[in-house]
């Protein structure tokens, strides 16, 4: 028997796939290794009704401060969020994740790649 899901998993990476390409690989590794965690077997329900509330937080338009209007403090809550998720679930984060991440992550910044390349093969 198949369940159907309440979450489009689609339009949640589809929205972290356009953040990223405002924010960077750096900042959005942290929202990759959250979204497979949260779409592991592995994770309990509770943990992953936590991830989905902060990552639709961050990656759909409603901000409790509003960062246009407050550049720096507007990020804040983005921030706690992200790093509160984090804490909660990273022990849930494996190497098969980790690997999956860094390779979405290299597809879709393949610049760094390259450059990753380079500087290991000058060491």
């Amino acid at each position: 028997m198949r369940t159907t899901s309440i979450v489009n998993y689609e339009a949640l990476m589809y929205r972290i796939e356009e953040l990223a390409k405002k924010t960077g690989r750096v900042t959005t590794r942290p929202l990759l290794l959250l979204f497979y965690v949260m779409t592991s077997w592995h994770t309990p329900l509770k943990e992953k009704m936590f991830i989905l509330s902060a990552l639709s937080y961050i990656v759909f338009p409603v901000d409790l401060l509003n960062a246009k209007r407050l550049p720096v403090i507007g990020w804040v809550d983005e921030i706690a969020a992200l790093a509160s998720a984090y804490q909660k679930v990273r022990k849930y984060i494996t190497p098969e994740i980790e690997a999956k991440v860094d390779d979405l992550l290299d597809n879709w910044f393949p610049e760094y790649s390259e450059i990753a390349l380079v500087i290991g093969h000058d060491e």
